[in-house]
C-alpha cells in the first residue's frame, strides 16, 4: 500500500470529531483548572497573610503539581484528559500528568532503569526547551540592557 493510499484509508476510517465541541470543552476544563488553582491561591493567602505573593504562588503551584500528579496516578486525569485535550494539558497539571504517567507506565522494569529513566521521556524536551530559551533571552537582554 502506497503511503497516498494509506493516508486515504485512515481518512476514510477516522473517527470524525466535532472540532467546535472539542474547542469548548478544552476552554472550559482549562478555564475550570485555572479557576481552582485561583481559589488554592485565595485560600492560601487567607490562611498565610504574613507570606508574601511569590511564596504564595509557589506554593499554589506546588499543590497544583501534587494534584495533577495524584489524578494521573488514580486514572482520573486521563479520563479528563480524554474529554477535555488541550483543555488539560496546558495548566501545570497537564506537566505533572506527562511526567507521573511514563513514570507509573515503566516502574515494572525497575526503580532506575525503568521509572527514573522514563519519567521525563515527555516532559523533558519541554524543560530543555524550556531552559535553553531563558538562557538565550537572558543573555539578549542583558546585551541590551548594557547596550541602551
Amino acid at each position: 500500500m502506497e503511503d497516498k493510499e494509506y493516508q486515504e484509508y485512515i481518512h476514510s476510517h477516522a473517527q470524525k470529531s466535532n472540532e467546535l465541541l472539542t474547542i469548548v470543552w478544552a476552554f472550559c476544563v482549562g478555564g475550570i483548572i485555572c479557576c481552582i488553582g485561583q481559589g488554592i491561591t485565595d485560600l492560601y493567602s487567607y490562611l498565610l497573610k504574613d507570606w508574601d505573593e511569590d511564596k504564595i504562588a509557589s506554593l499554589t503551584s506546588m499543590t497544583l503539581i501534587f494534584l495533577g500528579g495524584f489524578l494521573t496516578a488514580i486514572g482520573v486525569y486521563d479520563k479528563i484528559g480524554a474529554k477535555a485535550g488541550g483543555g488539560s494539558i496546558v495548566p501545570i497539571t497537564g506537566f505533572a500528568n506527562s511526567v507521573v504517567s511514563p513514570a507509573m507506565e515503566f516502574n515494572k522494569e525497575g526503580i532506575v532503569l525503568g521509572m527514573m529513566a522514563k519519567m521525563f521521556i515527555i516532559a523533558g524536551p519541554i524543560i530543555v526547551t524550556g531552559t535553553v530559551a531563558s538562557v538565550v533571552f537572558g543573555i539578549i537582554y542583558r546585551i541590551i540592557e548594557v547596550a541602551g
